[in-house]
C-alpha cells in the first residue's frame, strides 16, 4: 500500500512538473472543483472543519488564478471581477454552511474550466495540425 502511495505521490508531482502552463491552469481548475465538492459532502456529514479547511483551499486556488492574470488584457478584468465575486462567495457559502451557494460557484468554475480545456485544445489542433484531436 505504502509503494502504492509512493508512486501515485511521483505520479503527479512528475504531472506537475511537466505541465504546460495551460495544462497547469486546467489542473488549478480541477483542484478547485476537487475542493468544492468535498466542502459540499462535509457539510452534509456536518464536519465543519473539513467544509473550513476545502473551502479555504478553493480559495486559494481562486486567488492563485487571479495572480496569474495579465491585467494588460481587457478581458483579465472582467475574469479579475469573476474571480473576485467567486472568492466572496465562498467565504459567505463557509459562514453559512450553504451548499447552494457552493453550487453555484462550482457551475462558474465548471465554465471556465470548459472554456480553457477547449482553448488548450484548438490550441493544439494549430500547434499539431487537423488531424491531431487534441484530446485531454
Amino acid at each position: 500500500m505504502a509503494a502504492n502511495l509512493t508512486a501515485q505521490n511521483a505520479y503527479k508531482q512528475n504531472s506537475v512538473t511537466t505541465a504546460s502552463p495551460g495544462e497547469l491552469t486546467l489542473m488549478l481548475y480541477n483542484g478547485c472543483l476537487k475542493f468544492l465538492h468535498k466542502a459540499k459532502l462535509a457539510i452534509q456529514e456536518k464536519n465543519f472543519q473539513e467544509k473550513n479547511t476545502n473551502l479555504q483551499k478553493a480559495q486559494s486556488i481562486i486567488s492563485e488564478l487571479m495572480a496569474t492574470l495579465n491585467m494588460d488584457i481587457e478581458i483579465s478584468k472582467n475574469m479579475f471581477a469573476l474571480y473576485e465575486y467567486m472568492n466572496r462567495r465562498l467565504v459567505e457559502a463557509n459562514i453559512q454552511s450553504d451548499i447552494t451557494i457552493i453550487e453555484e460557484v462550482e457551475g462558474l468554475v465548471t465554465d471556465f474550466r470548459d472554456t480553457w480545456k477547449e482553448v488548450i485544445r484548438i490550441n493544439r489542433q494549430q500547434q499539431f495540425g487537423q488531424g491531431n484531436t487534441g484530446q485531454i
